[in-house]
């Protein structure tokens, strides 16, 4: 079977592929590994983020997304490709027509550079189409609907919130604080607390087995963590509490709850009553942090739930969208 239409989640830690009637046919780290002398892409996602740390000078391994936009042209290129080609299987007749996810705030000029760079990357057509706008069609919401729905999309790089009605946003906004900065709030507390250095890897684990958006009193949300003492240079172990996550992390999530009450107060009456009732929809790997539905209920006295597959909900919203695409195209495309 030729494969026509492909959806990509093109996000700053991670990449999703979607073919209709598939699924999510890819899941890799949105990293290139390149080789500095020949300026030669060595390898793309699982393969290049395991380089991460390792390579010798000649070689650097890295995101060429920054912020859920493109900050390295050329690469980014070659990342696309890389999936497409993926999706499409080692014998490709037709080229197929793509849609990709950007971020809420994104520029004409960004987006633009996501047209051109998946165009050249083997796409006969281009689509781009908002992430919040994408995660509420993949969490099912009926978005040509004349009502109100609000989808906070907390990413890697980016926490897009959207409140979203007949098809386009209403009010909207994006804020460059998520799962990335959580992460290195928790590294820059264990830094200023216990004298310990550690990686971004160690960082995220520690966010995703006892992180908590607000505190729990819970003595089992422990773990024990290795780096490297900043006093002897010598490894070192130590013992983290939940609570203390909550603490390192809760300067940026006081930036995305600012975020969700700024795009609340810009709502219209009628679509904030329509909110009420039917609540926030949270989405994107940050939906996964412990209570982060709670913590938006405390804050904007606004229910929150989480969506079905959080992470995978822009990109199944890009499966639905491409497979009714003449549904979709004139409300929420640009397409080249």
């Amino acid at each position: 079977m030729w494969i026509r239409k492909i959806g990509i989640d093109l996000g700053t830690a991670n990449t999703l592929v979607f073919v209709p009637k598939k699924g999510v046919v890819a899941n890799e780290p949105s990293v290139v590994a390149v080789a500095r002398n020949e300026n030669r892409v060595l390898a793309v996602g699982n393969e290049a983020r395991e380089m991460i740390g390792r390579t010798p000078d000649t070689i650097i391994a890295y995101r060429p997304l920054k912020d859920g936009v493109i900050a390295d042209y050329r690469i980014t290129e070659a990342m696309l490709r890389y999936f497409i080609n993926k999706a499409s299987g080692r014998f490709r007749f037709l080229r197929p027509e793509v849609m990709v996810s950007v971020p809420a705030a994104v520029t004409s000029t960004e987006r633009r550079a996501v047209i051109e760079a998946t165009v050249q990357a083997g796409a006969k057509a281009a689509y781009v189409v908002k992430e919040p706008v994408l995660a509420a069609i993949g969490a099912g919401i009926p978005i040509n609907e004349p009502s109100g729905h609000m989808v906070v999309d907390i990413g890697g790089g980016t926490t897009d919130i959207a409140v979203i009605s007949l098809g386009g946003i209403v009010a909207s906004t994006s804020v460059k604080v998520a799962g990335d900065k959580f992460d290195a709030a928790i590294s820059e507390y264990i830094k200023r607390n216990y004298n310990l250095a550690i990686g971004d890897r160690t960082a995220e684990d520690i966010k995703v087995n006892i992180g908590s958006a607000v505190p729990v009193d819970d003595e089992s949300l422990k773990m024990e963590i290795k780096g490297r003492d900043l006093v002897t240079g010598l490894p070192k172990m130590i013992e983290i509490h939940s609570q203390e996550v909550t603490a390192a992390i809760a300067d940026e999530l006081d930036e995305v709850i600012r975020a969700i009450k700024s795009v609340l107060h810009d709502t219209l009456p009628e679509l904030a009553a329509d909110i009420m009732d039917r609540g926030i929809v949270v989405s994107g790997g940050g939906a996964l942090l412990r209570n982060i539905d709670a913590l938006i209920f405390q804050e904007t006295g606004v229910p929150a739930h989480i969506a079905d597959e959080p992470l995978l909900a822009v990109a199944k919203g890009t499966g639905i969208a491409l497979e009714h695409l003449e549904v979709y195209k004139r409300s929420i495309m640009s397409k080249r």
